[in-house]
C-alpha cells in the first residue's frame, strides 16, 4: 500500500465526508469473495472459484491479523509501524462496500436475522476497530496518519451503520414490553456469559424456539449482542447505551399507555375526589404488579443478554431503567401520603404498600438508590394505614349514642367494624408489620388508643403482637359503645336483646374469621358467650316474672276458699299483659335464627307450663259458659303467639282456640 499517495486518502474523504472508495481490480475481488453468489455456470467452476474465495479470504483474514499484533507486539512506537500491507486497502474497500449495499432502499439490511454474511461483516468491523487502536498507539508521522485517517474513518462509517441497524432491531420489536418468557427464556442463556462470540452465539440458536424470547427471536438477540459488543470494545459505548436506554424506556411508557397509568403530579392527587383517585390507585398498583413480575424482570435478562460481555454495563444499564420509572412511581405514592386519612381508605393504603413491597424486593441487589427510595416510600405509606386503622378506633370511641335501632337490631356501626375486622384479616401480615414498625412512633405521638388492660377481652401482652393489641383494642371500644347505645332503649328488656343482637353478630363473626378467632382466642369466645347467657336472663328477668306473676298461686284463697274475683283478675292481668307483651316483642328484632329460635323455645319452655298447670287447675272455678269471657287463650293459643316474638311485624292477633 502506498503511504503517502494524498489520491488513495482522497478516496475515503472529500469535505470531511466519507465516500466509497473506487473499485480496484484487487478490491473488486474482494468483494466477490465476501458477497457473490454463484447463480449460473458449471458446477466445476463455481466450486472452484469458491475454494479460491475461501483461500482469498483466509489471506487476507491472516494478514490483517498478523500486522495487527506486530504493531502491539512493538514496544517503542516512537519507531513508527511496519510497512503497511495492500491487503489493509482492500479490507477496507470491503467494509464500505458492505455498508453501502447493505444501505440500499434507506433501510439498513442488518436488521434481519443473523447469516453467515453479517458474521463475517461484524468480524472484520471488529478487526477494523483491533487495527485502528494499534495504529492509534504510534507517534505521529506522515505514514502512521495516513493509515489511521483512513482506518479511523471507515471505522466511524462502520459505528454509525452498526447503531442505525441495533436501533432498527430493538424497534422492530413492535410488542415487547418485557414479556415473561423472556425470563424463562434466559435460564437457557444465563450460562453462556463465559463463551466466546461465535460459542455464545451458537448457544442461543441451538437453546430455544423463537416465539418463546417474547417479540426478540435469539437470533435477533444474538445479533443485538454482536452489534453491541463491538461498539463498545471500538470505543462506541455512549452511543450504544444512549440507543437501547430510549428506546426500551419508550417500550414501558408505550405499556404504561396501554394500562391506561400515566403521570399524576401531587397538585393533581390533592385536589382529585376520593373515587376518581380510587380508579388512579388501581392502575397504578395494576402497572406496579406488571412491572414487578414482567417489565423489570424481562428488562434485567434482555440487557445481561445483549451485554453479557459488560456486567458493569449491564447493571448500569437496568438501575437506569429502572430508576426512571420508579421515580414516577414514588412520585405517586409519596402523593397519596399527602391525602386525607380515613378508615376506609386503609385497604387502598395497604393495596399501596403490599405493591410497593413487591417492588422493593425486585429491586434489592440492585441499584441502591431504588431501594432506599422504595424503603422510604413503603414506611410512609406504612405510617399512613397505621393512622388510617386508628381512625376506626377513634370513630368508634367516639360515635355519638343518639337514636336507637329500630327494634334492638344489630346496630351498623357492629356490622362495620366486624367486616372491617374481617377483610383487614386478609392484610393480617402487613398489618403485623406495619404495627410492629410504628409501635414507637405510636408511644411517642400517643396517637393511638392505649389498650383497655382492665377489660375482660384483653389477653395479649403489650410488647407481643401489635396488630392484635389494636384489634382487642377496637373490639373493646366497640363493646363500650354498645353498652352506651343500649341504655338508649327505655324499655330494660329491649335492652337486653339490643346487646344479645348485637353480642351473637360480633361472636358469630370472630367465630367465623380465623384471622380474628386467633386474635380474639377461645378464651374470648367462652367468656363472650356467658355474657350471651346473661343477657339472656336478665331479658327473661325484665319481661316474663310480671307474667309469671299472674299466675302465681298466692293471694287468690280467702278464708281458705279461692276468690272468683281474684281470679277473674289474675286470667285477665295475664292477658292484658301477654297481648301487651306480644303487640311490642313482635316488632323487635331478632335476624340470626339460632338466637331467635333460642328465646322462643325459651319463652315457651318458661310461660306455657306454667299457664297450662295454671289453666288446669283454676279453670273449674268458672262455668263452662262464662270460661271463654275470662280464659281467652289456650296453651297452643300462647305458643302458637311465640313463635311471632322477634319477627319485626306489625302485631297481628291470630284467632283464639275454644275450649
Amino acid at each position: 500500500m502506498e503511504q503517502s499517495n494524498p489520491d488513495k486518502f482522497n478516496s475515503f474523504s472529500k469535505n470531511g465526508q466519507i465516500r466509497t472508495s473506487p473499485e480496484t481490480p484487487h478490491s473488486r475481488s474482494l468483494c466477490n469473495t465476501f458477497d457473490q453468489q454463484p447463480k449460473n455456470g458449471i458446477r466445476k467452476n463455481v466450486i472452484e472459484k469458491s475454494k479460491s474465495d475461501l483461500s482469498r479470504r483466509a489471506r487476507i483474514t491472516q494478514d490483517i491479523d498478523q500486522f495487527t499484533d506486530t504493531l502491539w507486539a512493538i514496544h517503542d512506537k516512537s519507531l513508527g509501524p511496519p510497512e503497511v500491507p495492500d491487503s489493509i486497502e482492500a479490507f477496507l474497500t470491503f467494509i464500505e462496500s458492505r455498508i453501502a449495499n447493505n444501505s440500499r432502499g434507506g433501510r439498513n439490511k442488518i436488521f434481519g436475522k443473523m447469516n453467515k454474511d453479517d458474521v463475517l461483516f461484524i468480524e472484520a468491523i471488529r478487526r477494523l476497530s483491533k487495527l485502528t487502536n494499534a495504529l492509534s498507539e504510534f507517534s505521529s508521522n506522515s505514514k502512521t496518519n495516513v493509515s489511521l485517517n483512513q482506518t479511523s474513518l471507515v471505522l466511524q462509517h462502520a459505528m454509525t451503520f452498526l447503531e442505525e441497524g441495533f436501533r432498527g432491531l430493538l424497534e422492530d420489536s413492535r410488542n415487547f414490553s418485557g414479556d415473561l418468557e423472556i425470563v424463562r427464556h434466559h435460564r437457557k442463556l444465563s450460562s453462556f456469559s463465559s463463551l466466546n462470540q461465535q460459542e455464545y452465539s451458537e448457544r442461543i440458536l441451538e437453546s430455544g424456539e423463537s416465539d418463546e424470547y417474547a417479540a426478540y427471536s435469539p437470533e435477533i438477540v444474538v445479533k443485538m449482542h454482536r452489534i453491541a459488543s463491538t461498539m463498545i470494545s471500538a470505543g462506541y459505548e455512549t452511543e450504544c447505551c444512549q440507543v437501547y436506554s430510549i428506546i426500551r424506556l419508550n417500550a414501558i411508557k408505550n405499556q404504561m399507555k396501554k394500562l391506561e397509568f400515566g403521570k399524576i403530579n401531587m397538585d393533581d392527587v390533592l385536589k382529585m375526589p376520593w373515587e376518581s383517585l380510587d380508579v388512579e390507585i388501581r392502575r397504578w398498583i395494576k402497572f406496579v404488579k406488571n412491572c414487578t413480575e414482567t417489565i423489570f424482570p424481562g428488562e434485567k435478562k434482555l440487557v445481561e443478554s445483549v451485554f453479557s460481555d459488560y456486567p458493569l454495563i449491564c447493571k448500569s444499564m437496568f438501575n437506569n431503567l429502572a430508576r426512571a420509572v420508579v421515580i414516577q412511581l414514588l412520585d405517586f405514592a409519596e402523593a397519596i401520603t399527602m391525602a386525607q386519612r380515613s378508615a376506609e381508605k386503609l385497604f387502598k393504603f395497604l393495596d399501596i404498600y403490599e405493591a410497593l413491597q413487591s417492588l422493593d424486593l425486585v429491586m434489592e441487589g440492585d441499584d441502591k438508590w431504588c431501594y432506599e427510595e422504595i424503603a422510604a416510600s413503603i414506611n410512609g405509606i406504612g405510617e399512613l394505614a397505621a393512622s388510617s386503622f386508628c381512625e376506626l378506633e377513634i370513630l368508634v370511641k367516639n360515635d355519638p349514642a343518639r337514636t336507637p335501632v329500630l327494634g334492638g337490631a344489630v346496630h351498623p356501626l357492629t356490622r362495620y367494624v366486624m367486616n372491617y375486622l374481617e377483610y383487614a384479616g386478609e392484610y393480617k401480615h402487613t398489618l403485623e408489620k406495619i404495627f410492629k414498625k410504628n409501635q414507637i412512633i405510636d408511644r411517642k405521638k400517643k396517637s393511638f388508643p392505649a389498650p383497655n388492660m382492665n377489660s375482660f377481652s384483653f389477653e395479649i401482652e403489650e410488647e407481643g403482637a401489635p396488630y392484635s393489641i389494636r384489634v382487642v383494642t377496637l373490639m373493646d371500644e366497640l363493646d363500650s359503645n354498645l353498652v352506651r347505645k343500649s341504655n338508649l332503649y327505655k324499655d330494660p328488656a329491649l335492652r337486653e336483646v339490643f346487646l344479645m343482637n348485637n353480642g351473637r353478630y360480633i361472636l358469630q363473626k370472630v367465630k367465623g374469621s380465623s384471622e380474628i378467632g386467633d386474635v380474639m382466642g377461645d378464651n374470648w369466645c367462652r367468656r363472650k358467650s356467658t355474657a350471651m347467657r346473661q343477657y339472656h336472663q336478665n331479658y327473661k328477668r325484665e319481661t316474663w316474672n310480671r307474667v309469671l306473676q299472674c299466675l302465681n298461686e298466692e293471694g287468690l284463697q280467702i278464708n281458705g276458699k279461692v276468690s272468683k274475683t281474684i281470679l277473674r283478675e289474675r286470667f285477665k292481668s295475664f292477658t292484658t299483659t301477654f297481648d301487651e307483651i306480644h303487640r311490642t316483642q313482635s316488632m323487635w328484632v331478632v335476624t340470626d335464627d339460632q338466637l331467635q329460635s333460642e328465646l322462643r323455645i325459651s319463652i315457651s319452655a318458661l310461660v306455657i307450663p306454667a299457664y297450662r298447670s295454671f289453666l288446669g287447675r283454676f279453670r273449674q272455678y268458672f262455668d263452662y259458659g262464662k270460661q271463654t269471657k275470662y280464659i281467652k287463650y289456650q296453651p297452643e293459643d300462647i305458643e302458637s303467639l311465640i313463635e311471632g316474638f322477634f319477627e319485626g311485624n306489625a302485631f297481628s292477633m291470630p284467632t283464639r282456640r275454644r275450649t
